[in-house]
């Protein structure tokens, strides 16, 4: 499993599975949701995006992810558990960069508080990413 909420490289399937293994252990929960953000071949001024370098504020990051489930886990009182990892490094287009995984007792709070949950890592989260593009030119997001 990934230390601090970050791996390096793409999240894997495997990875994943391991997580959703993990469900049948919430036998208080009835209800999970899930994100997976994966990594776009946008064209951008006509030139195609073949990955994304990610870099963090690997310190921060798990303060501030931290903060982010804190925050979700008061404001949705039926929510039991809150998993989520985000990728630094390379990630190709169509390779995975952030899971997010939510575990409650319905599901109607799982999916608000999973949406929630990637509004905030998308807002808080000290982490950049470096469009790298075909031509290997790039541009910050």
């Amino acid at each position: 499993m990934p230390n601090n909420y970050l791996i390096k490289g793409p999240v894997t399937h495997e990875l994943i599975s391991l997580f959703l293994k993990k469900i049948g252990e919430k036998t208080d929960s009835g209800g999970h949701s899930v994100f997976i953000g994966q990594v776009r071949a946008d064209k951008i001024n006509g030139k195609k995006v073949k990955l994304i370098e990610y870099s963090a504020y690997e310190e921060l990051v798990k303060v501030e992810a931290d903060k982010i489930i804190k925050t979700v886990l008061s404001e949705f009182n039926d929510v039991k558990s809150i998993e989520l990892v985000h990728s630094t490094g390379n990630v190709k287009a169509g390779e995975i960069s952030l899971f997010v995984l939510v575990s409650a007792g319905h599901r109607h709070q799982a999916i608000q508080a999973c949406s929630k949950t990637v509004e905030l890592v998308k807002e808080k989260l000290p982490v950049w990413k470096k469009e790298i593009f075909e031509d290997n030119s790039h541009e910050w997001k």
